[in-house]
């Protein structure tokens, strides 16, 4: 039997986030833009609102006659509860498994309404060049979140760094390290920290975007998972909305353009360090693996 999966970083983020009234589905007009029914832009929320692909991506929308608005977050953990709470409209952040963990801790009901990409993680260190080079008993930094910490450790597993007494799933956590079996140690620090922790580690497990972000250069990672595996699904990057807004024909032309746009989908892979997987999975399957993971989650509990 499974133990309880953690949630605590999730439903601390909860405690923190503002309630706002819960606003409506979007729809458009014979007379101008679609807009949000307060009568202002569609509001998405991303991680990384800087990316050039989103004024490229909003552009396009404008030009199918929607006006959108990029909401950033500066973390993870804030984009869930804000569409929940009706602070923005949808959002664009996350895979599946992160979904699935925030509507399970949260008892909430978001869905996914149209698949991005799959962006490899991967593993850095301004120490060692070679993950083989890595000393016994050095420390390395992985995602406090669920999901993405489950999918650190499967690498580090693969790479030789850690034994995981689960075999390594997408549920696995801290307490299934064999510590006496692992090479390494290993710390959780909130996924945009990684990158700083650096200096003080001997390698970070580092989200894609964050990497971007601070001038990683993708071909310097030292180990990476593959992105292209049809086991990695779960890690599929979604847009989301409220349940009762799923059948939204606006928003799901905003996912067709997303798919669509040559120029959007070549500002993603020119983000990604040319590594991004683009998707256009079907919801239906979107659905069932959000639907299996939850499933899982429950299992476990």
């Amino acid at each position: 039997m499974k133990k309880p999966v953690n949630k605590k970083s999730l439903l601390a983020a909860l405690a923190v986030i503002p309630l706002v009234a819960l606003l409506a589905g979007c729809a458009g007009t014979s007379d101008g833009p679609a807009t949000g029914t307060d009568g202002d832009a569609i509001k998405i929320g991303v991680v990384g609102a800087s990316d050039p692909y989103w004024a490229v991506y909003t552009e396009a929308a404008a030009a199918e006659g929607i006006e959108i608005e990029i909401v950033n977050f500066a973390q993870y953990p804030q984009g869930n509860p804000a569409l929940a709470a009706g602070e923005v409209d949808l959002n664009q952040f996350q895979h599946i498994a992160y979904l699935a963990e925030y509507n399970e801790a949260s008892s909430e009901n978001l869905a996914p309404i149209g698949a991005t990409a799959i962006y490899p993680i991967a593993l850095y260190s301004s120490e060692y060049s070679n993950v083989d080079d890595i000393v016994t008993g050095d420390t390395v930094a992985v995602p406090d979140d669920d999901s993405n910490q489950a999918r650190a450790l499967v690498l580090l597993q693969s790479n030789g760094l850690i034994e995981l007494t689960d075999g390594g799933t997408i549920y696995s956590g801290l307490d299934d390290i064999d510590e006496e079996a692992s090479k390494v140690k290993v710390t959780a620090l909130e996924a945009s920290l990684t990158l700083a922790s650096l200096p003080d580690v001997a390698a970070a497990v580092i989200n894609n975007d964050f990497a971007e972000k601070g001038g990683l250069k993708f071909e310097d990672a030292i180990a990476t998972d593959d992105a292209t595996d049809p086991k990695a699904l779960p890690y599929a990057n979604i847009f989301v909305s409220r349940d009762e807004d799923k059948n939204n024909e606006t928003f799901q032309k905003l996912v067709e353009i997303f798919q669509n746009s040559q120029d959007v989908q070549d500002g993603v892979f020119a983000v990604s360090g040319d590594t991004a997987v683009m998707l256009t999975t079907p919801v239906a399957d979107l659905e069932e693996s959000l639907a299996g993971i939850q499933a899982e989650i429950k299992a476990a509990q």
